[in-house]
């Protein structure tokens, strides 16, 4: 959590904030957030409401008279009570420039739509969907075959420089928050079904997909009415159509799918039950002399 640990390092925290323990795993045992464990490792207090603007809670902060909240990747709406409790407000970092990809899964939905640069953003927040005031933003350019996890790691080390530089500037007076255009695009949470690869679409659109939902939902395919999941692509040809869409091409050191437009070569590929293969060891493994189709 890089954010937490530059607050701490150039300010101190009081108290982290973060969801309650939830089963992960094939045992499905209670697992703590990330933030629990690095708050723990800095010796910050934690705590882990069901609501943050449940009374109780309410009680905790107004005791600890915090100068301000700062609010990242956390997951629950902020009601009027808590947002007025700071003497700065509430400043939350975003991993988007807004007023673009409003929402829970900015980065994912900017990698999906084919952005070729998304950003962090730090404003104040108010009752909307990351509809408050502007103080800082800082544009990163996207990487042509960069997933959403290794981007949303870019974003954090970034948003952790550009939340310290705002709380700087909001405290001394030097930053007047600027309030956003009414109008802005949405990045709603994503579900499994959003990761399904339809095979139709042009080779480009199928690679942001896979690299947009990896590693949440993940893209996926099936095989002989298997699942099969998709974690890294390329674009092989962005040209006519080279067979029907989902067929497995006939390549001894590949694995290409043709698509409804152009050429996906699949990078790593998993089917079910199995661990994450290289598209030749998949090509070795599965289907030696294609002929076969991902539907």
């Amino acid at each position: 959590m890089p954010t937490l640990c530059r607050l701490h390092e150039e300010f101190g925290v009081l108290l982290a904030i973060t969801q309650p323990d939830r089963p992960a795993g094939r045992g499905l045992r209670l697992t703590p957030p990330p933030t629990k464990v690095a708050a723990q490792e800095l010796g910050v207090p934690v705590l882990q409401p069901r609501s943050i603007n449940a009374p109780e809670v309410l009680e905790r902060l107004r005791a600890l008279a915090p100068d301000v909240l700062v609010v990242a990747a956390f997951g629950q709406f902020l009601r009027a009570a808590v947002l007025g409790l700071p003497r700065l407000g509430c400043v939350n970092v975003h991993a988007a420039l807004l007023p673009k990809y409003r929402g829970a899964a900015p980065v994912a939905w900017a990698l999906i739509r084919g952005e070729r640069e998304t950003g962090v953003t730090t404003f104040v927040l108010d009752e909307g969907m990351d509809t408050g005031p502007i103080l800082l933003q800082r544009a990163v350019p996207i990487g042509e075959e960069e997933t959403a996890g290794e981007l949303e790691a870019r974003l954090a080390a970034v948003g952790a420089d550009l939340i310290v530089e705002s709380l700087e500037g909001l405290a001394a007076g030097r930053l007047v928050p600027i309030p956003q255009p009414a109008e802005g695009t949405l990045a709603p949470k994503l579900h499994k079904e959003d990761g399904r690869i339809r095979w139709e679409w042009e080779a480009e659109r199928i690679h942001n997909l896979v690299r947009g939902t990896n590693p949440w939902p993940g893209a996926h395919t099936t095989l002989r009415d298997r699942l099969v999941k998709v974690h890294r692509t390329r674009v092989a040809d962005r040209g006519a159509n080279a067979g029907e869409p989902g067929a497995i091409l006939p390549r001894r050191d590949r694995l290409l799918v043709a698509a409804g437009s152009g050429v996906v070569e699949v990078l790593e590929i998993q089917p079910a039950g199995c661990r994450v293969l290289t598209g030749q060891e998949f090509i070795n493994g599965y289907c030696r002399t294609g002929g076969e189709t991902f539907r």
